[in-house]
This record gives structure tokens, sequence and C-alpha cells, in this order.
């Protein structure tokens, strides 16, 4: 059987990932920008400042999206491209960028999802507090108005934010990731607030300035939770372990599926939010978490694995401990098909939104073979696992509106540099030259027949 015919198959990347042209046209500084050029940050001291160049080979990029069929395209905007300072003045020559990438994608029958916010905040803004100032709402606010404002006439489908707990957990908590901060708990949660209500007021200037409806959502990650077993008992364990926080370990509260989505969808952040942490929290107000949960039309999830859960003989939820040798992709992420059916159906069941697989795919080794082409068969095998798993989850009456592969090129990827390759399009980075994956034609026949 086929996905619903409305089925969105379609291809992502961020901007800082794969655009380029790092201090081209007017573009200000981002905080990876910065952070980059940190000894012992990045892997080989790599950085973006090149990257796949999409800055300018937009156009081969398009071209190679239409004849694989793919036909849709969520990209993220680059802040600082359009909005060199943050705030106020506009970069024009970044604005055209966007406004040409969008024209050749529409031309070529392929559907834009604009993100908003994939991890790139203008330097200007850090050095005014970033996400710890208060004000930050209202500078995201300003933005998603100029996105709308110049894009929305023919982009109707926008991400507020990519991986939050990414954004807050990685880049101020442990980190690992720009701006590099560790910051403390209390902080930790002023950020993360801070962070929701910049989506709020993003969901307010877009529907307020958009020139068309438009259909917003969010695409979180999280720890993910799949029963070992049908029984009910570990369906529940497993249910139980995606939705509640379990200890008072801010690291567990991070990856919390429910610290991100209950906020929005439920207008609370999950009780064991106040029952652990309390003492650590900013002041909330009704007014917060009426901003926070504007009304969306979908959700995005990002899905690449999960933990096996089983109840015990008291029904609490136990992790499964993985058989030795268990199936891992290039970057040591354990294969987890099952997790592809699971977790769209208890997100589907808690928060009742259509969802968007927004990111799934793996990393690998790959590099051209003698014969010039990449064989990756193991991207194969792991997209039709995968997928299997989807298809059951929409079988099963789960409201799976579309599928975003991860990614559409090989690219920068983030504190590992270009030592991973999440693409289904490999990039040679010294040339720029794209060669089509073997996963690239699977993923064509899937797209042709809604299936396999």
């Amino acid at each position: 059987m086929a996905f619903k015919q409305e089925f969105v198959w379609g291809a992502a990347t961020a901007s800082y990932q794969v655009e380029g042209a790092a201090y081209e046209d007017g573009k200000g500084l981002n905080i990876w920008d910065i952070f980059c050029k940190e000894e012992g940050r990045i892997y080989e001291g790599q950085n973006g400042d090149a990257a796949c160049d999409q800055y300018h080979l937009y156009k081969d990029d398009v071209k190679l999206m239409k004849e694989l069929g793919i036909q849709a395209y969520r990209f993220s905007i680059s802040w600082a491209r359009i909005m060199p300072d943050g705030t106020g003045r506009t970069n024009q020559k970044g604005i055209d960028y966007y406004n040409h990438l969008i024209d050749e994608l529409i031309a070529n029958g392929i559907e834009p999802f604009i993100t908003l916010y994939h991890w790139d905040l203008p330097y200007k803004l850090h050095e005014r507090g970033g996400w710890l100032n208060p004000e930050s709402p209202e500078w995201f606010y300003q933005y998603a108005r100029v996105v709308a404002e110049n894009f929305s006439d023919r982009t109707a489908n926008y991400f507020t934010l990519n991986e939050p707990q990414c954004t807050v957990g990685l880049g101020y908590y442990t980190g690992e990731h720009a701006p590099g901060l560790k910051v403390g708990k209390k902080d930790f949660f002023s950020i993360f607030h801070n962070i929701l209500k910049a989506h709020g007021r993003a969901v307010q200037a877009l529907r307020a300035y958009a020139k068309q409806p438009v259909k917003i959502g969010m695409a979180p990650c999280g720890a993910l939770y799949y029963p070992s077993t049908n029984s009910p008992e570990d369906i529940e364990a497993a249910r139980r372990m995606n939705f509640h926080i379990q200890n008072p370990d801010v690291n567990e509260c991070i990856w919390n599926i429910a610290f991100v989505c209950d906020p929005i969808y439920k207008g609370t952040y999950p009780k064991e939010v106040f029952t652990f942490f309390g003492d650590e929290l900013p002041e909330i107000t009704k007014e917060d978490m009426q901003l926070i949960s504007q009304p969306l039309d979908f959700h995005g999830q990002n899905i690449y694995n999960a933990v096996e859960i089983r109840a015990d003989a008291n029904g609490n939820p136990k992790r499964v401990k993985r058989f030795d040798g268990f199936p891992k992709t290039a970057i040591q992420w354990p294969v987890t098909p099952e997790c592809l059916y699971w977790a769209p159906k208890y997100l589907y069941e808690r928060y009742q939104k259509p969802i968007y697989i927004t990111e799934n795919g793996m990393s690998s080794h790959d590099w051209p073979g003698l014969d010039g082409k990449i064989h990756d068969g193991a991207r194969i095998d792991f997209m039709h696992r995968y997928l299997l798993e989807l298809k059951k989850a929409a079988d099963s009456r789960v409201d799976i509106a579309g599928y975003f592969v991860w990614s559409l090129l090989d690219n920068f990827e983030w504190a590992k540099g270009y030592s991973d390759r999440f693409g289904i399009v490999y990039v040679d980075y010294q040339t720029k030259e794209r060669i089509p994956k073997d996963s690239a034609y699977f993923y064509r026949d899937i797209i042709k027949h809604n299936s396999w």
C-alpha cells in the first residue's frame, strides 16, 4: 500500500551546514562563525565558511532535487544573512538570495518549507546576552516579521525552531555547540523559557504579516522510547518514559520530549519540572504560557533512534540492554527502525497534530567507488527499514503528513565538522562536485510510487 496521496516527500538542510559564503554580500556574523574559530571546538579545526557552497550552487541543487522527484525542500534562513545585526536594518542581498532560491524551487515544482532558526544566532545578539536576554523573544518576532514580509507570498509552510533542546542544552549547558557556554540550572531554565516564548512570538508575527494563509509548526528532537513487546504493560512503560521526567537531572530534562512539547500544545510544563526543579525556574506567568501555546497546524519531529523499554514486575519502565554488536551508524547512533512507528504513534496520541518527520537519516562512511559511483547500501537498508515502520504508523491511523530525509547533501556536521556524511548526495568538499548516491535513486523510486 502507498502513503496517502497528499503525503509530502522532502529533503532537508540547514543554512550554516550548506550555504557557505560566510562573509559575502553583507551577511553578519553568527555564533558558529566565531565558535568554529576557537581552538579545539570542531573536528580538525574545520568550519562552515564554504560548506557545500549552496549560496552559489543552489540552482544545481534544485535541479538535482527535481531529477530525484523530491517534492519539498526544508531549508533554514540564516538570520544574520538577512538581518546582519539581528535587529533593525535588513540586508537586501541576503533577502535576494532566499527569494532566488524560493523562486527556483517553485519553478521546478518543489514546495519550500522554511525553518526560521537552525542554531545560527547572529553574533551581535550573542553579545547582548543571546537567548538569556529577556528581550530575545522580541528579537525573534522582528526577524519572523521580516521573513513573513519577504517570503510568505510564495512560502506557506514554516517551522519556528529546529531542536531547541540542542540550542539550549548543547549550546548553553554542556558547551558542545555554539556559543559554547556552560551556564547553571537557573540560567538554563531561563534560556529555555525565553526560547519557547520566542517561538510563540514568531508564530504571532508569521500570522500577522503573512501575505497568504500559512501553516506553522516546530521541529524538536528528544530522547524517544519504544516498547519491547506489544504487551499493554510494555506499551505503557514506554509511553511513560517518553512523556515523564524520571529523575531530578537537568540532562534528562533537556531531552524529554514533553519538556518542549507540553508547553506548546498543553500550555504547561510537565509537573515533574516543578517538582524536581521548582527552585531553579524563572517566573512563569499565565501570559507566558498563553504566548508559548499559540495554536499550531502541524508537529515536526526529528527522529533517528530510540531506546527499548520493558515494564518490570511493578510496571515501572526499565531500559533493555542492547545486545553485543548492536547495529549502529558511522556517528555511533543505534539503528532502531521501531522508533519511526512508535514515536509518531505516541506523539499523535498525546498532541493530536499532523506529523512531519522533519529529519531522519544516517551517517555513513561514503566515498566514490572505482566506478565513480557512491554505493551506500547501508543507508538504503536503513531507509527501507525505517520507512516500513513509518508506513505502519500511517496504516494505524496516525496522521503522517510527510517525510524529510536528512540530508539532501553531505554537509558540515557541527562539532564533528566534515567527518560524518548524512547526505543522499555526496559532496566533494574540495571541488564542490555533487554525486547522487545509490540511496538517492532508491529514494527517487519510493517517491515515484509513493511507496516501494
